[in-house]
């Protein structure tokens, strides 16, 4: 038996409906929206949380298309440890470093 219960829904006084989700993401889709949220901001010129970009990046979807954005297929990076199983601590260190921008080794503070 499933005891699992649909979230309850709240109507909002501007007209939407508000629904809370838990999501299971990979960091990968996490940095995404983070760069999501980034670009929001500063087109709105304030702050933005990751649930704000993400219903952002739902209401804006054209019909039929698919959650992540299309690009140009990217060759894959070589790396002796691309095989190798990371931490969850390891990938958020990751993605953090993608959203910044930064990579390891590079210079710090010169």
């Amino acid at each position: 038996m499933n005891d699992r219960v649909a979230p309850p829904m709240i109507a909002t006084p501007d007209g939407e409906a508000e629904v809370a989700l838990v999501l299971r993401l990979s960091w990968e889709d996490v940095a995404a929206l983070g760069q999501e949220a980034g670009r929001l901001a500063a087109s709105m010129q304030r702050p933005v949380t990751l649930d704000e970009a993400a219903s952002h990046r739902l209401r804006s979807r054209q019909p039929g298309s698919h959650a992540r954005p299309q690009s140009a297929p990217q060759p894959p990076q070589v790396s002796p440890v691309s095989s190798l199983p990371r931490s969850p601590g390891e990938q958020a260190r990751q993605a953090i470093e993608k959203i910044n921008g930064t990579t390891p080794g590079a210079a710090q503070g010169a």
